[in-house]
């Protein structure tokens, strides 16, 4: 009872806010981007180390310079995911545009029924989950997720998330949820976020990433091959304020014929470049570089 009270609070004060035009929740998030940068100072010293492991090169004039724009895009994420419960669909596609939904074709060519989409926490990921009629085929599009601990909080993601046709997976369900949709012949997408840091006891791969020895998280990887699952990376692109494009990048046709660790060094490479062309829009704010060699 206490959780369904507390999701109707949340979805009204959500709704609410996402009724209002872009242009006043650009301006709620510069109160925002205030409150969270100068009064509550969010993360900063996480964010300031992460930036100066990245970029030593740079001049601490030049790094705050990238800081300051880096909050300013984590105060219009909050805003833009929550007009995810109110914008169109049309206006959502205007806004985060595919520019080469035919990419996906040719990986259900030879009679696979899913593929893998990898991307990072870049840009603003969750506006990506309007895709899924973008094919010009039926193809239902997959997000796995960890369910919040707070069950209102994941109850009112999840309604913003699936808007659009999207479906949630949960992340330990993910394998056998596949070979269900494998064997109905299901064309299906599964969007991972891949860009997460590995726990502790469970590093199997460090490569160069940002000018550190990174521990890399290997679980889509090793969900490609497992499954035999053609991958892509979506390389996300902010054209301007509350505007992104995304084009379709090849990483795996053919996961089982790569050598080991080959997907995940890819799209690392891919990740990195994405992050070098935009900096701001990668977000800053954990612990990226915890594990370090013994």
């Amino acid at each position: 009872m206490a959780d369904d009270i507390i999701y109707a609070i949340l979805y009204l004060w959500v709704k609410a806010h996402a009724l209002l035009p872009m242009r006043v929740l650009y301006v709620l998030s510069d109160v925002l981007y205030f409150l969270v940068y100068r009064v509550v100072r969010y993360r900063r010293r996480v964010v300031r180390d992460n930036m100066r492991y990245a970029f030593p090169e740079k001049t601490e004039r030049e790094r705050r310079r990238m800081e300051r724009r880096f909050y300013r895009h984590f105060a219009d994420y909050i805003v833009e995911t929550v007009k995810l419960a109110g914008i169109s669909h049309a206006e959502l596609l205007r806004r985060a545009h595919l520019n080469n939904p035919e990419a996906v074709k040719p990986l259900f060519a030879r009679g696979q029924t899913c593929a893998l989409m990898l991307l990072g926490h870049y840009g603003n990921w969750e506006w990506l989950t309007g895709f899924a009629g973008c094919f010009g085929m039926e193809l239902q599009l997959y997000h796995i997720y960890k369910p919040l601990s707070g069950k209102a909080f994941d109850r009112l993601l999840v309604y913003m998330r699936t808007r659009f046709g999207s479906a949630g997976m949960k992340k330990h369900e993910v394998v056998r949820d596949v070979i269900r949709l494998k064997r109905e012949k299901t064309p299906s997408m599964i969007v991972f976020v891949a860009d997460q840091t590995p726990a502790g006891t469970s590093i199997r791969y460090r490569t160069t990433f940002l000018n550190q020895d990174s521990a890399m998280f290997t679980g889509a990887e090793r969900l490609a091959v497992k499954l035999d699952l053609p991958v892509i990376f979506a390389d996300v692109r902010q054209v301007r304020r509350g505007y992104y494009t995304v084009d379709f990048i090849p990483v795996a046709d053919r996961p089982r014929e790569m050598p080991e660790f080959a997907i995940t060094e890819k799209y690392t490479r891919l990740m990195e470049r994405s992050i070098l062309r935009e900096p701001a829009c990668w977000f800053w704010t954990h612990r990226r570089w915890k594990y370090t060699r013994g």
